[in-house]
């Protein structure tokens, strides 16, 4: 009667189900205080000093990745037919410069995903429905010797998204899979 009881409880207790919570280590609270500061930086007047006050550190962030010269060509000007006079002025500098000039890609994320639903669908492994929301930006700041040339930025401002995912065997789906795997080699 006990385990009656206690199975029936569990029934409606999705504060049991995992919740997950992916944030980028960063300066900033939200979106809109990333693109805020992302649209302070200004091309040929920022430095790298003024960089690190706005938030984008290019010394110090885990989040930042460096973009090799052939790859930051290939993206700054990646159509031949276009004219050096028709790029902007910052993109033409970095060209001209060629390995003097240096690109920062920044990715500054906050994403929660919560497993919605039924227990003991979840838990067995037939049914998970899972939220995702967040937020995202990422800006590319092109810099030669301290000063920046370029700068541009994008992203995602309000991240609501529904994942689900049906296992008709339920628990035995991943035997399922992994045998039907090597079945097929």
């Amino acid at each position: 009667m006990g385990a009656c009881l206690l199975l029936a409880g569990l029934a409606g207790c999705t504060h049991l189900l995992p919740k997950e919570v992916h944030t980028t280590k960063s300066s900033f609270e939200s979106y809109d205080s990333a693109r805020d500061a992302a649209n302070a930086i200004l091309p040929f007047k920022t430095t790298v000093e003024d960089l690190k006050r706005l938030g984008f550190d290019v010394d110090a962030s885990r989040n930042v990745s460096v973009i090799p010269y052939p790859e930051l060509v290939a993206r700054l000007a990646p159509n031949p037919n276009v004219q050096m006079r028709e790029l902007d002025p910052g993109i033409r500098e970095c060209i001209l410069a060629q390995k003097a000039c240096r690109a920062y890609e920044f990715d500054f994320k906050v994403q929660e995903r919560r497993r919605v639903g039924g227990f003991w669908p979840d838990f067995l492994n037939f049914r998970r429905l899972t939220q995702v929301s967040g937020w995202r930006l990422r800006a590319l700041i092109v810099v030669r010797g301290d000063v920046v040339l370029f700068s541009n930025h994008g992203g995602e401002p309000h991240i609501e998204q529904t994942e689900l995912r049906v296992n008709p065997l339920g628990p035995l789906q991943p035997a399922g899979e992994g045998a039907g795997a090597v079945l097929m080699r």
